[in-house]
């Protein structure tokens, strides 16, 4: 009788205590244009508390997985970001109207720099740069990607940030452990991956990670990834390269 007693608080300590932790809940809603007051689709939402993401469909309607408190990031090309908290009422009442505004995007100037040829191949080949670089595997590349010089400091920049706290990735890297975690969870998530690998903006990896778009190039340049990378590669694989390099800071630090 004594062991049944036992058992029987110890379940009910279990189930008592896995009803405080707040359970996943479901909100939905329907975003629109707040000029023209249509419904837009493929609206990316993303929970940056969960790193769950959703998409509206053809009628604005989204829904996902949130808690109270959490956040969402809204976004859409040639529409104002929005943040959107997730209340108690909303949970509550599970559907809430969204308005996006449109954003004036001024194309800025692009000055376009051609090699000076002399037409003698000795001397052109001379003076057009020549990158030497690392291959790395990235999402979506099958073959590697090019990305950082290869030059004799390349090891001990990334060693060298371990032991000065002055050091951008030092800082980066010690003080965003939380948030580096994400970059794994995001890998489980196919909404948010394919939602990674349609955009170049930095905007979503830098909502997650806390940081600056600045600061998101300046960490891939201490990590020795050329600017071409930095430059050109979706956001899906500058989060891949952050999380390689963040591995690779964790190894070394450990050794």
């Amino acid at each position: 009788m004594k062991y049944f007693v036992v058992f029987f608080f110890l379940t009910l300590s279990l189930i008592t205590q896995a009803q405080t932790v707040n359970p996943s809940e479901k909100v939905s809603g329907y975003i629109y244009n707040d000029n023209t007051k249509l419904p837009l689709i493929n609206v990316n939402i993303i929970n940056i508390n969960k790193v769950r993401g959703a998409r509206t469909d053809a009628s604005g309607y989204f829904e996902i997985d949130v808690q109270p408190t959490d956040t969402l990031h809204l976004s859409l090309l040639g529409f104002q970001s929005l943040r959107v908290k997730v209340t108690n009422d909303w949970i509550k009442n599970k559907m809430a109207k969204i308005y996006l505004t449109e954003k004036a995007i001024a194309l800025e100037e692009v000055v376009i720099r051609p090699f000076n040829l002399t037409g003698y191949l000795e001397v052109d080949s001379k003076t057009i740069p020549v990158n030497e670089n690392f291959r790395y595997s990235i999402s979506g590349l099958t073959h590697g990607y090019e990305a950082g010089e290869y030059s004799p400091d390349a090891f001990g920049k990334v060693l060298g940030s371990i032991f000065n706290p002055a050091d951008m990735l030092y800082n980066f890297f010690g003080k965003n452990g939380k948030d580096l975690k994400k970059l794994k969870e995001m890998k489980k998530d196919d909404t948010v991956r394919n939602l990674l690998e349609s955009k170049f903006d930095r905007e979503t990896i830098s909502v997650l990670l806390g940081v600056d778009k600045k600061e998101i190039a300046e960490i891939l340049q201490r990590c020795n990834y050329s600017e071409s990378f930095i430059q050109s590669a979706n956001d899906l694989q500058i989060m891949d390269a952050i999380s390689g390099c963040y591995e690779e800071y964790k190894i070394l630090k450990k050794g």
